[in-house]
C-alpha cells in the first residue's frame, strides 16, 4: 500500500524503538479520585533512611522504570508492596517518592473514609474507586493504615468484613493492569492477617524503620543548612535524638528556627539559630518512638520482611 503512494525502502536504515512510560493523567481525570502528581524532585530530596530508600529503588522502582531491561533478565515487575514500620518513619513519604520517581499519579484510598457507610455501600464505593483508578494510564495507589482493612482480628478493623472482602477482590484487578502499583502501609504488620501478606498478593514486604545515627545526621544536616549559617554541633543533635523519627527532627528543627527568630525580635540578638536553640527545641519535642517500639520493629523485620 505504501509503495503505491511512492514510498520505498531505504537501504542501510536501522530503526530502533524504546518503550516509554505512559503519559501521566491530567488533572481532570485525577480530581474525582483526589489524586495528584507529586513534585518530581521529591525522591531525590529524601535524605537519610538510605537503607530503605536503596531497597525500594532496586526492588520496586527500577523494574518499573526500565521494563525492557527487567524483561531481558526475567525480572518480574512488582505489582503490590507493603511498607511497615513505627509511626512517623516516612512510609507515606516513600510512597509519594515512588510516584515522584516514576512520574506516575499518586492516588490514595482511605479505609477510614469507607467506615461510615453501610457494608454494601462502602464496598460499592471501593469498587467504583478502583474502576476509576484502572481507567488511568498509570498510578501509584496508596492505602495507609491497611490494618483497618486487613487486621487478623476483625474487632480491630475500622471497616466491616464486606469491605475487607471487596478490597481482597480488587487487589488482583490492580495487579493485572500495567503501570499500576499498589502500596499499602501499616504501623503494625504483626496485626495483619497472614493470608493477606502472602506472596501471591504482595511481591515485597519492606521495613521502613527509625533513622539510625547516620540517617539522623543526614536529616539534621539538611535542616541545619537551610536554617542557619552558624557552626552547629550536629553530633550532639544526633546523640540527643535517638528516639526521634524524621518527622520529629523536622519539627525540632523548625522550632529552633522559631526560637532564633523570636530571640532576635524580642532581644535584638542578631544571629541565626545556634546549637543552644537546637538543643532547646529538642528538649521541648516529645519523641514519637519508644525503646519498646524499636524492639518490636526489629522483631517484626525478622519475622515479616520480604525483599
Amino acid at each position: 500500500m505504501l509503495a503505491d503512494r511512492g514510498y520505498a525502502p531505504l537501504p542501510g536504515t536501522v530503526v530502533l524503538e524504546r518503550a516509554l512510560s505512559p503519559i501521566a493523567a491530567g488533572p481532570t481525570a485525577l480530581a474525582p479520585l483526589g489524586g495528584r502528581m507529586i513534585e518530581p524532585a521529591l525522591w531525590d530530596s529524601l535524605t537519610g533512611m538510605q537503607e530503605a530508600k536503596s531497597v525500594i529503588e532496586r526492588r520496586v522502582i527500577l523494574p518499573l522504570a526500565e521494563p525492557t531491561l527487567a524483561e531481558r533478565h526475567g525480572v518480574a515487575q512488582p505489582k503490590a508492596i507493603v511498607l511497615f514500620g513505627p509511626p512517623g518513619t516516612g512510609k507515606t513519604t516513600f510512597a509519594k517518592g515512588i510516584a515522584s520517581r516514576l512520574k506516575w499519579p499518586f492516588v490514595e484510598i482511605e479505609p477510614a473514609a469507607l467506615a461510615g457507610d453501610g457494608s454494601e455501600r462502602a464496598a460499592a464505593r471501593l469498587a467504583e474507586a478502583v474502576d476509576r483508578i484502572l481507567g488511568l494510564p498509570a498510578a501509584v495507589v496508596f492505602v495507609d493504615e491497611v490494618e483497618d482493612l486487613a487486621s487478623v482480628r476483625s474487632a480491630e478493623r475500622r471497616v466491616n468484613p464486606g469491605v475487607t472482602n471487596e478490597f481482597l477482590r480488587q487487589i488482583p484487578r490492580l495487579r493485572d493492569v500495567p503501570y499500576h502499583l499498589l502500596v499499602c502501609a501499616t504501623n503494625w504488620v504483626s496485626r495483619l492477617d497472614p493470608a493477606f501478606l502472602r506472596p501471591g498478593r504482595f511481591d515485597y514486604v519492606l521495613p521502613v524503620g527509625p533513622p539510625d545515627a547516620d540517617a539522623r545526621a543526614a536529616i539534621w544536616n539538611r535542616y541545619v543548612t537551610d536554617i542557619t549559617d552558624e557552626r552547629i554541633d550536629v553530633d550532639i543533635l544526633v546523640q540527643r535524638t535517638e528516639l526521634f523519627t524524621p518527622a520529629d527532627i523536622e519539627f525540632a528543627a523548625h522550632k529552633a528556627a522559631q526560637l532564633a527568630f523570636e530571640r532576635e525580635h524580642f532581644e535584638g540578638v542578631h544571629h541565626r539559630a545556634m546549637t543552644d536553640e537546637f538543643l532547646a527545641a529538642i528538649g521541648e519535642t516529645r519523641p514519637t518512638l519508644t525503646s519498646e517500639m524499636i524492639e518490636t520493629f526489629r522483631n517484626d523485620t525478622n519475622t515479616f520482611a520480604r525483599s
